[in-house]
Parts: C-alpha cells; sequence; structure tokens
C-alpha cells in the first residue's frame, strides 16, 4: 500500500527558488516555436500541452496526486463528479451497448443511468446486490460493457462487496467501475480488491470546504482491453490519425483516451484555479477523515439510543448488516449517517427546521456539518419504487457530521429530536 503522506506531495515537488505551494498557471494556451510542434501535440496530446481543454500543469499536478492516492496509473479531472461518471461510462460504450449497476448510489447517478445514457441508447441494468453470483450474471448482455457501484452509497450507506463484484465483472469480461467519494482513498482503495477504475466527486471530502465542484476519473491500468469486447480502444481511432490507444499506450489506453477524446470533445476540464483548491482539501485529507470518522461513529451511537429514531445507518455500528463489510473494505465509514426519524415526513421536516449548528443544504461531505431530506430534496425526482430501491424512506435523514466539537453536534441533535413532540 503506498503512503498517502508521501503521496500527498506528489505530482509537484519545487525546485530550488521555486514557490513552497502549487502554482496556479491561469492560461488558456501555451507558446511553441515552429508549426511542426504544434502539429505533433494536435496528433498526439500526450507529447505536450496544447489547450487547457486537454490539460493544465495545475490540474495536472493534481492528478498525479490523486493516481498515487490510489494506487493508479494515471487520471483525469472534471468539473463535476457527475462529469466524471458520464465520461467514464461513454469511454466505453456507445449506442447499443448496456451496463449493469447496483441500485443504491446517487440519485443524481440514477437520473443519468435511467434517463439520460438512455436517451443516448445505453441501458442500464441494475440488480440487487443480495441477489446471488448466478442471478447477478443472468443481468449481462452481450453488449454489456460494465459493472457499477459506490464504495459506501449515499444516501443508503451500504458498502459495496467490491471483490465478489469484481470478480462477477472480470468473469464477465468487463471492467469494474467503483464511486470512491464517501471513503476517498484514505478509507478505502477500490484497486486492491479488484476495482479497475474509479471516479470521485472531489467537491466533498477532498475539497472538504464546499468552495468547488469538481471530479476525477483514475485508471488502474489493470484491466485488459483487448479481449475483443472493447474495439474503440483496440481499433484505429480515425478522429486521431488511426491512433490504437492500447497499442499506443499500453496499460494507459482508457485514461488516455478519455482525454485525447472525450475531453476534446466535451470540454469539462476544471480551471487551474480550482484544482488549486482542491490540492488545498487534498492536503489535510488523511487527517479530516480520521476525525470525520470518530465523530460520526459517536453521532451513530447517539442516535440508535434515541426513542425518536426508528433506525441508524452507519456501517461502523455493530448492528449495521454490512459492519463485516465495513472491517473488510474499510479503515472507517466516513462522516455521513442516515437515519429515519419516527414520524415520516412531517416528523423529519420538523426535526430539520428545529436544526441550528447543523445547516440544511444540498451538499455533503463538508468541515461543517450538513443536513437534508433525500426523498424531498436529492432524489426527489425517483419514483416511489426506485426511493425503496435506492434504500431510501420517506423520514430518512441525511446527516453529514463535520469536524466542529462532539459535544455541540450531539446538543444540536438532542434539542432539534425533543421539538419533535412539541
Amino acid at each position: 500500500m503506498k503512503d498517502e503522506t508521501k503521496c500527498l506531495h506528489s505530482g509537484y515537488t519545487p525546485a530550488n527558488g521555486e514557490p513552497r505551494v502549487l502554482p496556479i498557471v491561469q492560461s488558456t494556451t501555451y507558446v511553441y516555436d515552429s508549426a511542426a510542434e504544434v502539429a505533433a501535440i494536435f496528433d498526439d496530446p500526450t507529447k505536450g500541452l496544447c489547450y487547457s481543454r486537454f490539460g493544465n500543469p495545475t490540474v495536472m499536478a493534481v492528478e498525479t496526486k490523486i493516481a498515487e492516492l490510489e494506487g493508479g496509473v494515471g487520471a483525469m479531472c472534471t468539473t463535476s463528479g457527475q462529469a466524471a461518471t458520464l465520461l467514464s461510462i461513454l469511454n466505453i460504450c456507445s449506442a447499443g451497448d448496456s451496463i449493469v449497476s447496483l441500485p443504491t448510489i446517487y440519485g443524481g447517478t440514477i437520473n443519468l443511468f435511467s434517463f439520460t445514457l438512455k436517451k443516448l441508447g445505453i441501458e442500464c441494468i441494475y440488480v440487487d446486490p443480495s441477489s446471488s453470483d448466478e442471478e447477478i450474471k443472468s443481468a449481462f448482455k452481450e453488449n454489456t460493457k460494465l459493472v457499477f457501484g459506490e464504495t459506501i452509497a449515499n444516501p443508503a450507506l451500504k458498502v459495496l462487496d467490491i471483490q465478489r463484484f469484481a470478480d462477477i465483472a472480470h468473469e464477465m469480461g468487463v471492467p469494474m467501475i467503483v464511486d470512491n467519494t464517501f471513503a476517498t482513498p484514505i478509507l478505502c482503495k477500490p484497486f486492491e480488491f479488484g476495482a479497475d477504475i474509479i471516479i470521485h466527486s472531489t467537491s466533498k471530502y477532498m475539497d472538504g470546504h464546499a468552495i468547488q465542484i469538481g471530479g476525477v476519473i483514475v485508471d488502474s491500468g489493470k484491466f485488459d482491453w483487448t479481449n475483443g469486447k472493447f474495439p474503440e480502444l483496440t481499433e484505429p481511432d480515425e478522429s486521431y490519425h488511426g491512433i490504437s490507444y492500447t497499442k499506443s499506450y499500453g496499460n494507459m489506453a482508457y485514461i488516455i483516451k478519455a482525454r485525447m477524446q472525450l475531453m476534446r470533445d466535451f470540454g469539462v476540464y476544471p480551471a487551474a484555479h480550482s484544482a488549486f483548491l482542491l490540492n488545498l482539501g487534498l492536503e489535510t485529507l488523511p487527517v479530516r477523515m480520521k476525525q470525520y470518522c470518530e465523530n460520526a461513529l459517536a453521532v451513530a451511537e447517539y442516535l440508535e439510543k434515541s426513542d425518536m429514531v426508528e433506525s441508524v445507518s452507519y456501517p461502523a455500528l455493530k448492528s449495521s448488516p454490512d459492519y463485516e463489510l465495513a472491517n473488510k473494505y474499510l479503515k472507517g465509514c466516513s462522516g455521513v449517517i442516515s437515519f429515519i426519524i419516527k414520524g415520516g415526513r412531517p416528523a423529519a421536516a420538523k426535526f430539520m427546521d428545529a436544526l441550528k449548528l447543523a445547516s440544511n443544504e444540498v451538499h455533503v461531505a463538508d468541515i461543517r456539518t450538513c443536513v437534508l431530506h433525500p426523498a424531498s430534496e436529492t432524489h426527489r425526482q425517483l419514483t416511489d419504487e426506485q426511493l425503496a430501491a435506492a434504500g431510501i424512506e420517506a423520514g430518512m435523514i441525511r446527516f453529514s457530521v463535520g469536524l466542529e466539537k462532539i459535544d455541540d453536534i450531539i446538543e444540536d441533535l438532542d434539542n432539534a429530536l425533543k421539538s419533535i413532540g412539541k
């Protein structure tokens, strides 16, 4: 396992006389001495920087750092976690293909998979994680290109059995893509359990301060794209002078194709200043994740004892059905807790309105404690059936524990719970 402290300082190493902090290269373009040099870069952007829609030195330093943290061969930052999810799929899927996903994922991802990808001709087949291996395999078709899941599901807090689903994916000849947003590489390294591609919404714990939106795709470099199911990576790309990504770039074929082809066409690359801010968050990530986990466990144990709470979902609780999976895959369960208030939607709304320290906002994984009601906010586009499949009930609260003093957080919760009966 790579040393996180060392990884956090990779990507940019100042030489004598250079600034200690990561420089912000605020430029859209880069100057060369000849037309031939520029032409060579347009033939192959890996030879240099031509335009900041493809790459920027500040952003690339952060990409290197995240790839090191996850143990991958390369990474590509995007303007949002949703953009990272979309490009990770489109990089290997076309109209007529299908994907397999767990339903216990972020509501925005369900919308993307169930509606937008469907419009593009890509079918998403959801499989219940409690199904047998054979039942899961029966969801695969000849055109299935990948399996998708979240390390810690948002907001159901279900823990993904990464190794099991990666083994099934590989047996069926496709890669496993894992959204590692809630765990971060500090708490879980999915590549070590067989995942092939990792994505993050860097807007969450990686940033940690709710100041910029971003995403990232990380490539393990371990999947064999030459197994006959992925001609877009092995056959000549006519849009890049007939380059075969696997022949030209070996184990970096996936991530380089994503940059050369999809980033070129979609242009969802973050600004240098956004990467600079993200880097500041990354530098404190190990310390923050440790404290999030400690605070969240204390809150979860408090909530579990409350007469006003029907149930608590937090994998670190010994009562959690995912406790063993959490011990296998995680070094902590993040700062996010889901719990169900007795009394359904009305009681949940009254509870949230009574909170003083916790902010009611559409965000999560911040240094400040924040709260939302998934059924009426982030997941409001889902049907009742989809809500049930995602593990979301009417009285469910998603509570993102921050870094405030734990006594203050619990006092705020206690006062809000008492207000329900008034």
